[in-house]
């Protein structure tokens, strides 16, 4: 299976499928064999884009600290799988940049998710990943299903994005620091032990 997944993860750093990208593909995707912690985001963004390392800016700084994983564990494909709804830097938008191009999942995530059996949880990070993820899930907010932790299907888990408009978030939704981090952290390290 680790051939057949090293096959597949060539065939994704060469896509060219979004050609028409303002600074042109580059797939961003990490992911072993053995990976036991899954990590569903949205795309990279201009940093992740120049340097393409996976959550290489601060919302993968707020991530790791949200999880409690180390930069070395991390980065480190046996353990975690790191997989964008889009793999490329979609391009900017009005105030942000734009959601993920869609053409990445229905061509990428359920290949590279078979090759992937040891996963035992899965973070969905966002909205884009929560609303693929969780059918019938399209009638709740972000922060609905993000509150709605403990009642998430088992194996899954749903965060709100960590950029730096996160924190106006956490700051009107204290339960998350509160309740919801002490839960992520111990489901992470049993994923990961």
């Amino acid at each position: 299976m680790s051939a057949e997944l090293d096959v597949l993860l060539r065939q994704i750093r060469a896509c060219a499928v979004c050609a028409d990208l303002p600074l042109g593909p580059r797939p961003v995707v990490q992911a072993g064999a053995g990976a036991r912690l899954l990590i569903i985001g949205q795309a990279p963004g201009t940093a992740v884009h120049a340097s393409g390392v996976p959550w290489d800016d601060p919302s993968g700084e707020r991530l790791r600290d949200w999880t409690g994983i180390t930069p070395s564990l991390f980065y480190d494909p046996a353990r975690v799988a790191l997989m964008p709804m889009g793999f490329c830097y979609p391009g900017k938008g009005a105030a942000a940049d734009l959601p993920p191009r869609t053409e990445c999942a229905p061509l990428w995530h359920a290949r590279l998710r078979a090759l992937l059996p040891g996963v035992r949880l899965t973070l969905l990070v966002g909205h884009h990943a929560q609303d693929h993820y969780l059918a019938g899930g399209g009638k709740m907010t972000m922060t609905e299903r993000v509150r709605s932790f403990a009642a998430a299907p088992d194996g899954l888990f749903s965060l709100p994005h960590p950029s730096w408009r996160s924190t106006g978030w956490m700051r009107r939704n204290p339960w998350f620091e509160a309740e919801l981090l002490p839960v992520l952290r111990a489901r992470v390290a049993a994923a990961l032990d």
